[in-house]
């Protein structure tokens, strides 16, 4: 649900040296640079029942995703899975996403998913594997919430309101993305449909200068577009929602 282009309440957010602006403590998954990152949720409290309107996961729902990259056609296939897994004293919901290029498998990844009693939906790792000529070649990117200093992130807030930033994930120098809210009222326009009233957020990474996307999610369908650089992966079709 995470997907990325291959290729490959509100506060007025600080800036900081490395460009991307800073929660100023405020949020359940803020990023201040400098202050130790203590996100604000019981793992015992995550449920695998995913529910947010933005980011909805019901058991069974798919998405198809498609962009021209510069390495050839961008296919991405999301399905929610029944199996959770025990992450971190949670129970998360699992979330394939696999990406091809031009038809060859070149990601797989299972993500994990908790939504906390207020409605935030919480990142709680992957286990991704890269694949070239079909053979696994590495596991980069892989983290898991309480292993190896790893802490979750949110990947949806339950009340997003502009200016907000928020970790996404949190496993220093390997995975450290961030999100901006950037707007509420976005209209989107791709294959799968049209639908207003779209949130856009701005994801950047804290470790890699060169990511910088920004993501539309639409109430009910969830992620419809991501777009980086001049590429855009778009929404085809979903089902199950």
């Amino acid at each position: 649900m995470r997907i990325h282009a291959v290729g490959l309440v509100m506060l007025a957010a600080c800036g900081g040296g490395d460009g991307i602006p800073h929660s100023g403590g405020v949020g359940p998954a803020p990023f201040d640079p400098g202050t130790p990152y203590a996100p604000q949720v019981v793992p015992a409290e995550l449920s695998p029942n995913v529910s947010n309107a933005l980011f909805p996961a019901p058991v069974g729902a798919t998405w198809s995703y498609r962009g021209q990259t510069d390495e050839g056609v961008e296919t991405i296939e999301v399905r929610v899975l029944s199996e959770t897994r025990s992450v971190w004293g949670a129970t998360a919901r699992v979330v394939r996403d696999t990406a091809y290029i031009d038809g060859a498998m070149v990601e797989d990844t299972y993500d994990w998913y908790g939504q906390d009693p207020t409605g935030h939906v919480w990142y709680l790792g992957e286990d991704t594997t890269e694949y070239v000529d079909g053979q696994p070649v590495n596991h980069n990117g892989a983290w898991e919430a309480g292993v190896a200093g790893a802490l979750p992130g949110v990947v949806m807030l339950a009340a997003p309101a502009v200016g907000n930033v928020y970790r996404q994930e949190y496993l220093a120098g390997e995975a450290e993305d961030v999100a901006e809210v950037v707007r509420l009222d976005a209209t989107v326009t791709v294959p799968a449909g049209t639908w207003n009233g779209c949130l856009e957020t701005r994801d950047r990474s804290a470790i890699d200068p060169e990511l910088d996307e920004r993501k539309f999610y639409c109430p009910g369908i969830g992620n419809a577009l991501v777009i980086e650089g001049d590429i855009r992966v778009e929404l085809i079709e979903y089902a199950g929602l």
